[in-house]
């Protein structure tokens, strides 16, 4: 009886974490294929803490031997997927925002030597219409 307090706050964690992903404000950026491994992963989750000995069945059955050990490797490769997606992303976002600063630049540097140009021909537009 002690242990369904915990399996209640892990479900109820579990749920919060699902509804936070998919109610997200941008998750119309989410790809279809991570939201499904994502609730997958969530109703993997609820199964393992409300039925843990089915784990270690499980884990006997691929030849892990215990059921944490299992855990502990689909873990270590979800996080593995975590940092790779990560930094994929943020170079993704690093390339974009150095596109972005070129674009500016170059506008810039156009705009200013337009302007710059503009003033010089005024300049020698005044002193050869003052020599005429």
């Amino acid at each position: 009886m002690n242990h369904i307090w915990i399996q209640l706050i892990l479900v109820l964690g579990a749920v919060i974490v699902a509804f936070t992903f998919i109610r997200r404000w941008d998750a119309a950026n989410t790809r279809a294929w991570k939201r499904i491994a994502f609730s997958l992963f969530v109703v993997a989750n609820i199964v393992a803490v409300l039925w843990p000995s089915g784990v270690t069945w499980l884990a006997v059955r691929l030849g892990v031997g215990r059921g944490t050990d299992l855990v502990l490797y689909l873990m270590v490769i979800a996080m593995a997927f975590l940092a790779l997606n990560t930094y994929l992303r943020f170079r993704s976002l690093e390339k974009k925002l150095t596109d972005l600063a070129r674009t500016v630049a170059i506008n810039e540097g156009s705009r200013l030597n337009g302007e710059r140009f503009d003033a010089d021909s005024e300049v020698l537009g005044s002193s050869v219409s003052a020599k005429i």
